[in-house]
């Protein structure tokens, strides 16, 4: 592949002053000859830099480098020659001749792109003529193949008289390797005769001599081995879907509530109601069999269940015990869920705090005020219980209390229930319960709450004597005890008498004869009404609600 030239030669600069223009009018040009850069008549000075071009040796066909100056001197620097035994190159200046500046002799060299990067792989060998004298015989030069995108070698003047341009025809770039090109953009490439001829740095350029008898004709080969391309990384095919773990869409994750999904809970709720249903059975069956054994038989007509109380013992409810009652059946349901938000919160919705007391969230404040509300509410139980003398009906005043409570215990478990009238006294069993959660459940919770609120003091040598981890390893299982409680003594009421029971509680109404007794609806509908506004006060608990109440007694502040 050649460049194409044009049909008239350029003249430059004469070679000798007072000389003709170089080359000669007569010299003619060949279709192969590239354009030669004329000579300018100002040589600009530029910094003195060197560089290395390869040379050969006389003994030796390899390269050696050789440093020439490119700034402008006054003599020309002789290199070695350019035949073995010959003199030095070029030959030295003739009387009145002009030197010319390297720089200004050498053809400009396009900049060097990336593609044109590639490594120049050196000849193995020059070849050199017969004899050193002669010179070197005139061979038909021939055409330049470009391998891919080589450039092609512009040429220059010629390093001896009336010889051919200098480099020959057969100088060649180093051959590289570049990436394919698709059909559909090598059909767009245009062709040879419209390309413009690209010039090829010296430095990297490669003579490639004819062998003496090569046949003129015939055309040269690239010396350098083509270095293959890097297979390209595999990729998939265009218009090729990706292949997917799955033909349909991952389902979204369930939403979990806690550890465990909706439906997760609603079986375990099933599996759980049948499991204590289970249980329930086989534990009335037992016990209706050790009822049934004669000793045991005989203990339970001993000890029925109770004890009489002492004759100044008052008889029924009072209308303040009623309504303690709802009062601290309203607070421990919200203690309750309060907790429970402050044991298992990540991020507090707000914040609360006061001058006396540090930044806490504001189900933190909800927890502790609604522990001071009830705190009241049972120090005002206790102190009506003491001075109305209701005291007994819930503190045991007899040894008896613990084999009645035996027996009590066995006929809950038989569903056989034991006779009994609340409204004049609880059986043995209630009594105990009543007297462990009132004296004794809820002081521990009161202390422990206070050991692990804020308004603890803060005196290290009364945090070592009590510390925290003992009041948190209490405080929970505490607050269990009083779900347990509240769970069982629901079931009980309206399982021994919904409506007896829930008169005597909430409606502050009973007899002393419970056969005399006309049963009502009232205190079903005291019950009904408490517990709408349970449920009320446990929707309100929100942040936006909490935040209104909460800034009467304190600043409230967001995240």
């Amino acid at each position: 592949m050649t460049s194409p030239l044009s049909k008239s030669l350029r003249q430059g600069l004469p070679r000798i002053p007072g000389g003709d223009p170089w080359p000669p009018a007569s010299v003619q040009k060949t279709a192969t000859e590239p354009t030669v850069l004329p000579v300018e008549t100002e040589i600009p000075v530029a910094k003195e830099t060197t560089q290395v071009v390869p040379t050969p040796e006389p003994e030796t066909s390899s390269v050696q480098p050789a440093i020439v100056s490119t700034a402008p001197v006054a003599k020309l620097r002789q290199g070695l020659p350019r035949v073995v035994g010959g003199d030095p190159w070029p030959p030295g200046e003739t009387p009145g001749s002009a030197t010319v500046p390297l720089a200004a002799a050498e053809p400009a060299v396009a900049p060097e792109s990336p593609a044109q990067s590639a490594p120049v792989q050196e000849p193995a060998s020059l070849v050199a003529p017969e004899s050193a004298g002669e010179t070197e015989p005139a061979q038909e030069e021939r055409p330049v193949e470009i391998n891919g995108d080589a450039p092609a070698i512009r040429r220059g003047l010629p390093r001896v008289a009336d010889g051919q341009p200098w480099p020959p025809a057969s100088f060649v770039a180093a051959p590289f390797t570049a990436a394919p090109v698709p059909a559909e953009k090598a059909e767009q490439r245009p062709s040879a005769e419209a390309q413009e001829p690209v010039v090829a740095a010296p430095v990297i350029a490669t003579p490639v001599l004819a062998e003496p008898e090569v046949k003129k004709q015939q055309v040269a080969e690239p010396v350098a081995t083509p270095v293959a391309a890097p297979a390209p990384a595999s990729a998939p095919a265009p218009n090729t879907p990706l292949a997917t773990t799955s033909s349909k869409p991952a389902a979204a994750e369930p939403k979990r509530h806690g550890p465990l999904t909706t439906k997760q809970w609603i079986l375990a709720v099933v599996l759980g109601a049948f499991c204590a249903l289970g249980m329930a059975t086989a534990v009335v069956l037992v016990a209706r069999g050790i009822a049934g054994i004669d000793a045991v038989a005989a203990f339970i007509q001993r000890y029925p269940g109770e004890y009489h109380l002492p004759e100044s013992a008052p008889v029924g409810v009072p209308a303040w015990l009623a309504w303690n009652h709802f009062f601290n059946f309203f607070l421990m349901v919200l203690i309750i869920r309060s907790g429970l938000q402050v044991r298992h919160q990540k991020k507090p919705p707000a914040y609360w705090s006061s001058k006396r007391s540090p930044k806490v969230s504001i189900n933190l404040w909800l927890h502790q005020s609604l522990d001071v509300l009830w705190i009241i509410n049972g120090l005002v139980f206790v102190v009506l219980l003491f001075a109305s003398g209701h005291w007994m009906r819930i503190v045991p005043t007899s040894w008896e209390v613990v084999p009645n409570a035996l027996s009590a215990a066995l006929q809950y478990l038989t569903l056989d229930w034991p006779t009994e009238n609340g409204w004049v006294n609880y059986n043995s069993l209630q009594q105990l319960a009543y007297f462990i959660t009132v004296f004794v459940a809820a002081p521990l919770a009161a202390i422990t709450g206070f050991r692990l609120s804020a308004f603890w003091p803060k005196a290290p040598s009364l945090s070592k004597k009590y510390p925290i981890e003992v009041a948190r390893a209490l405080h929970f299982p505490t607050m269990l005890y009083f779900a347990v409680f509240i769970l069982v003594h629901v079931i009980l009421v309206f399982s021994t008498g919904a409506l007896r029971n829930l008169n005597h509680m909430y409606a502050a109404q009973g007899s002393t004869d419970p056969t005399q007794y006309a049963e009502n609806w009232a205190g079903l509908l005291y019950f009904a009404l408490s517990l709408l506004v349970i449920t009320a006060a446990w929707f309100a608990c929100r942040p936006i609600v909490l935040s209104s109440i909460a800034g009467f007694f304190g600043k409230v502040s967001s995240r």
